[in-house]
């Protein structure tokens, strides 16, 4: 019996393929993209490009598998999910479909990835704020489009957990980064984004950089491989709720700026100007998961960005003379 690893191809499930198949399990990986355009693809996993918003396909895909982890929806940075409500709420259905599916054939262990972003807005509107507690998320009112589908997901999670005595486990996430990710395109994150635009002015010997909003917005980043260790114990616990999995190292954007400069060695000039910014400050409170899984992360902040801004300006300079959006790592 297998692993299914949904989502398989993007930036978190690469990682997480590659750990669960370094621990010598068996995995089923799938992901909506074709596999040359997964970030990571391993051949000792089963590789399989399929549309999980189609019923059958969720079922057919489910076959041979004792366990699910769900880490499939269509996500980005916050200009990705400001401008893309609709496709973002359309993967409600992989959820629905994984979870109908699963009860027919009676796979009970399941993880869903939910997101930060189904926190109420309105604990959110200063710079920096107090940590965002599990029970924060209510009264609901999350990010438009996205957060939205992942809190109505976590409910049909927990509601099956109840009615039919599943085992879903939930895993909101705080602005996971880290290498072999998008950093271009329109889909990075922050620190990608970051990351490149000083690796380009370095690499041109410009001194300007584009920041959106006046840089004072506020969020906590956790690295990849602390977004793994975090998840995997989650799966491997007791605990049914939905829990953070994040960094309480609380940054501006304009601090973040700071450290980059201060790993690449080389200042910026930065031009502030409009773009989507999303809420003005988040933070994860991490009392919780510290307390049930006795879990903290390895990496802060400028050690994950050292690692990620090495290989983003190691990556650019081998490729500077190509418009490359995607990287792909067999």
């Amino acid at each position: 019996m297998k692993i299914l690893v949904c989502g398989a191809g993007g930036f978190i499930g690469g990682h997480l393929v590659k750990r669960l198949i370094d621990e010598g399990k068996k995995v089923k990986a799938v992901d909506l993209k074709k596999t040359e355009d997964w970030f990571q693809m391993h051949h000792d996993a089963e590789n399989i490009s399929l549309d999980l918003k189609d019923n059958i396909n969720c079922l057919n895909v489910l076959e041979n598998c004792n366990s699910v982890i769900n880490l499939a929806c269509n996500m980005g940075g916050m200009g990705f999910i400001q401008s893309y409500k609709a496709e973002c709420m359309m993967s409600v259905l992989i959820n629905t479909n994984l979870l109908i599916n699963c009860k027919k054939l009676g796979i009970k262990d399941y993880y869903f990835s939910s997101s930060a972003c189904v926190y109420n807005q309105e604990k959110q509107l200063n710079s920096f704020v107090t940590g965002l507690k599990e029970s924060d998320a209510y009264p609901a009112y999350p990010e438009d489009g996205y957060g939205w589908e992942k809190l109505f997901s976590e409910r049909m999670c927990n509601h099956f957990n109840e009615d039919f005595n599943f085992n879903c486990k939930i895993g909101r996430y705080h602005n996971i980064f880290g290498p072999i990710g998008t950093f271009d395109g329109g889909r990075e994150k922050a620190p990608a984004a970051l990351c490149r635009k000083v690796a380009k002015a370095k690499l041109s010997n410009s001194k300007e950089i584009e920041i959106w909003g006046d840089g004072e917005q506020t969020r906590s980043f956790l690295y990849i491989d602390d977004c793994i260790d975090a998840t995997l114990k989650l799966i491997e616990s007791n605990f049914n709720l939905p829990i953070n999995i994040g960094s309480e190292e609380q940054v501006s954007i304009n601090q973040m700026v700071n450290l980059i400069e201060e790993i690449a060695e080389f200042n910026v000039e930065k031009k502030y100007i409009d773009g989507p910014l999303g809420v003005r400050g988040r933070n994860s409170n991490n009392e919780l998961i510290e307390k049930e899984l006795n879990w903290k992360p390895s990496y802060n902040l400028k050690m994950g960005l050292e690692k990620t801004y090495n290989w983003i300006f190691k990556t650019l300079k081998e490729n500077k003379n190509s418009d490359i959006t995607k990287f792909s790592y067999f």
